[in-house]
């Protein structure tokens, strides 16, 4: 990707900043917060994002003791499907203006998570996030 391209890179509900780090992955965070009873007995979670700077972002997480890993991309306006997780979480599918991405992510016990979320500023967005078990959390990431 070009530096203007990864300046727009949506990691997992974090855009990349404008200058990449040479060398080495870029971690970030993104903050989940609980919405509704399931989720609230885990309370809030924090996304840990590898960036490798070559467009491709792997992120992690644990949940009830399980560690979950996935990745994540932006996706265009027309993406099938787009909008299923905002309405199941948030009971409609209204997303904030924005770049959209999806994330998903997946732990050896068999608990899975997808995301989608909306980049509002070059660093800044929100989401939703829906896990198999039907926790359901609101995502926050950017400074």
């Amino acid at each position: 990707y070009t530096a203007a391209e990864q300046a727009s890179i949506a990691i997992a509900g974090r855009a990349a900043p404008a200058a990449v780090p040479q060398g080495g992955p870029l971690t970030l965070q993104a903050r989940l917060y609980p919405l509704n009873e399931i989720a609230g007995k885990m309370g809030p979670l924090t996304v840990t994002l590898s960036d490798d700077v070559s467009g491709h972002a792997r992120f992690s997480l644990t949940y009830a003791g399980e560690l979950l890993q996935g990745e994540a991309t932006r996706v265009g306006p027309h993406y099938p499907g787009f909008g299923k997780v905002h309405r199941e979480v948030y009971g409609d599918g209204r997303m904030p203006a924005g770049q959209r991405g999806i994330a998903s992510a997946a732990g050896a016990r068999g608990l899975y998570v997808n995301c989608e979320y909306a980049i509002t500023a070059s660093t800044r967005g929100a989401g939703a996030c829906l896990f198999s078990n039907g926790a359901k959390y609101q995502v926050h990431f950017g400074t």
